[in-house]
């Protein structure tokens, strides 16, 4: 029987696709590590002279730091990447997240230089912040605009699994390291995640130097349709693009980083054996990173919009049970809060915006429209989470305001998706004519409209 061929478009692609997951895995690990860091490590490490809970609100709020500088990170790199090109700002990112990363691996501790110690601790998440901030738009650009017109939804959800597959190397690196005695863990063992990154980073640096631009921005430079300045199109034409595709984030910010940082704390704080934690948290991100590609090939078939309505209703509704088994204590009920918070809500809402957001806006504007909308969400949705979590449960010694809020981020990102019109039959390839802002296909125009 005659063996069937892949076409050269097919490697291309999957080559691509591959490329942008290696790279988005690697930036995810370097986050993470800091975020389980924060929850495990850094209140005793730079902020011992103050209390229990005061260390851990100002552990929480450094990481949350990286949040801030994410949109900043998404203008800079997004502006360059739509006038310069994707893969170069894709190199770039990677190489400036690696250094941010192993530089907190070497940082001394609060005990050795006092305050300097958080202050550079605050710089190198900064570091961090701005890395991925163009990280995100750069590698869902580049797997989509090489898709096939009916498989764009599939390949956008490689660089997608990069965010667990990302979360199960630094959850099992720390799973690994707190094997360590405590005061070996305390004094050093916490640091060899952050400098095995490095290794990762060359790793990926190789993979992404071999890969070409992406056809759709080749063919804008080629008509020299690129904008001076696209950030400020964007903020000029298709503000309301943004602000829906930040809405559309809500529902995977809030909950993602509930059960991957702040329940870390919380479980330990109430009992609960830290490594059954951080194993459940490692088992729920390999489902998702499966559970992740199924969800995008029923946006290839059905939509984008049915997709992230149907995600916004699981994950509002799986909130409250989701704590109610956390409380619980016992192992297979952790597991389970993990499975429906991860591979099935979260997978939900999350796999869709790696072409929900880029198809908004046009080739010249794409990256540095859909990072900002990615990043903004961000930065509502994401940073105060942990933050906010440790507060609201010191408060109500309850869990219940965390489901809530679970709820509203659903409720939040069911209304932005709603106010949106659906994308799927829509030409990648669109463009505009750079500097035209008329009304019948303006530079900087998305394709966001309001529904009927």
């Amino acid at each position: 029987m005659a063996t069937r061929n892949p076409q050269p478009n097919e490697v291309r692609i999957s080559r691509v696709a591959g490329a942008s997951l290696v790279g988005t895995t690697i930036e995810f690990f370097d986050f993470f590590i800091f975020g389980t860091a924060s929850a495990l490590i850094f209140n005793k490490v730079f902020f011992s002279a103050l209390d229990p809970l005061a260390g851990t609100l100002a552990a929480f709020a450094t990481f949350g730091v990286a949040f801030a500088a994410r949109p900043l990170g998404a203008l800079l790199f997004g502006h360059f990447g739509d006038r310069l090109g994707r893969k170069t700002m894709l190199v770039t990112s990677l190489l400036l997240m690696g250094i941010g990363t192993a530089c907190v691996g070497l940082l001394p501790t609060y005990a050795q230089v006092g305050i300097l110690a958080p202050i550079l601790l605050v710089l190198c998440r900064l570091i961090q912040g701005l890395a991925l901030g163009g990280e995100w738009g750069g590698a869902v650009l580049m797997a989509i605009e090489h898709a096939p017109p009916r498989r764009r939804a599939f390949y956008g959800s490689w660089p997608q699994m990069g965010v667990p597959l990302g979360l199960v190397l630094a959850t099992s690196m720390f799973w690994l390291v707190q094997q360590l005695p405590e005061d070996q863990l305390m004094a050093w063992g916490w640091r060899i995640p952050f400098l095995a990154s490095g290794l990762m980073v060359a790793v990926g640096l190789y993979i992404r130097l071999k890969i070409e631009d992406s056809p759709a921005f080749k063919a804008v430079q080629s008509e020299g349709k690129q904008e001076r300045f696209p950030a400020i199109t964007v903020l000029r034409t298709a503000g309301k693009g943004v602000i829906i595709g930040a809405m559309a984030t809500a529902a995977g910010n809030v909950p993602f980083y509930l059960a991957t940082v702040y329940a870390l704390k919380w479980g330990s704080d109430n009992g609960l054996e830290r490594g059954t934690l951080l194993m459940a948290v490692c088992v729920a991100s390999i489902v998702q990173a499966i559970t992740i590609p199924i969800v995008a090939m029923y946006c290839d078939r059905l939509g984008r919009r049915p997709v992230l309505l149907a995600g916004c209703i699981v994950t509002g509704s799986v909130a409250f049970p989701f704590f109610w088994l956390l409380q619980s204590g016992s192992t297979p009920a952790i597991y389970l809060a993990m499975f429906l918070a991860l591979p099935l809500g979260s997978a939900m809402v999350y796999a869709p915006l790696a072409v929900f957001l880029p198809e908004i806006f046009p080739t010249q504007l794409r990256y540095s429209g859909s990072g900002m909308a990615y990043t903004l969400g961000a930065l509502i949705f994401s940073a105060p989470v942990p933050f906010l979590a440790a507060a609201l449960v010191d408060k109500f010694d309850a869990t219940w305001p965390l489901a809530l809020c679970v709820v509203i981020a659903a409720a939040i990102s069911f209304i932005g998706v709603a106010l949106a019109r659906e994308s799927r039959n829509d030409d990648i390839n669109w463009s505009t004519t750079a500097g035209n802002s008329d009304s019948n296909g303006a530079s900087g125009t998305s394709k966001i409209e309001v529904t009927s």
